[in-house]
């Protein structure tokens, strides 16, 4: 039997009931951990919680709704997963949206809206989370960003603005907790071309906005990869399980691509 690099730790992931977080959910709870799935979508996030205790531990997940936005939704989602597990080593701040306009017709709400999600959130998320991990002396944080959080990206002017700035927190917390031994680290995804947020939104919204098939679109984005694909969530999950486990025990305040050589620095 191989062994578990994350045997015992305990995990939150927020936006955690589907597409990249349900995958990394239970990629960390094959890895040994035990896991809360916190996700706006409670019942998604029961449906995912049950399927790791039936496949892995039948004490080794639970459910938590939570609205990243909302200081005492994540301060119940900490205080949840402390009294069960009783402590908490890894964060990983996965919840975000996504939402594409041209910038003059980009609507002020929306792009707000976008901001307080993926860099508000995130903020939220990780601060209640280190005061439990200053105290431990102990734990991790991981964020899942982006390659648009490298390069400005095209009609996605909120996401992008989003995502840089979560490599800027990023960096901070790691130099704040650095001292009590909690490390922080960012992971930079390519195109996950087969995730919900794809299929169900972003082929149809290029799709009418640059007048050719969603086949096309799909086709467009694998040209710019130099490896010739999509982003996978197994390719996710590899680094993330890396970075989550005491192999990455050097590495803090880093922002680490994963896009097939499409973004290189």
């Amino acid at each position: 039997m191989c062994e578990k690099r994350l045997e015992g730790k305990i995990a939150i992931v927020t936006g955690g009931a589907q597409g990249l977080g349900e995958a990394i959910s239970k990629r960390l709870a094959d890895e040994g951990a035990k896991v809360a799935v916190a996700d706006i979508n409670y019942s998604k996030a029961r449906e995912v919680s049950e399927e790791i205790i039936k496949n892995f531990e039948e004490f080794g997940a639970m459910a938590i709704e939570v609205d990243v936005t909302k200081s005492e939704d994540v301060k119940k989602m900490v205080d949840e997963t402390v009294k069960k597990f009783g402590r908490i080593d890894i964060l990983v701040s996965n919840a975000g949206i996504l939402k594409a306009f041209e910038i003059t017709e980009f609507p002020e709400d929306i792009w707000r809206k976008v901001i307080d999600v993926n860099l508000v959130g995130y903020f939220i998320c990780a601060k209640e989370v280190a005061k439990v991990m200053k105290g431990q002396k102990s734990g991790v944080i991981i964020q899942i960003n982006s390659k648009s959080g490298k390069k400005g990206s095209f009609w996605n002017s909120a996401y992008a603005s989003s995502k840089f700035g979560a490599i800027g927190l990023t960096q901070s917390i790691a130099l704040d907790l650095a001292p009590y031994g909690v490390r922080v680290n960012a992971i930079c995804p390519g195109n996950l071309l087969d995730s919900p947020l794809w299929m169900d939104s972003l082929y149809e919204q290029y799709s009418c906005k640059w007048g050719i098939s969603k086949e096309e679109v799909r086709k467009k984005y694998e040209e710019q990869v130099p490896l010739g694909r999509g982003c996978t969530y197994d390719d996710v999950c590899n680094v993330l399980v890396f970075l989550a486990s005491d192999e990455a025990s050097y590495m803090t305040g880093q922002a680490i691509n994963v896009t097939g050589g499409q973004e290189m620095r």
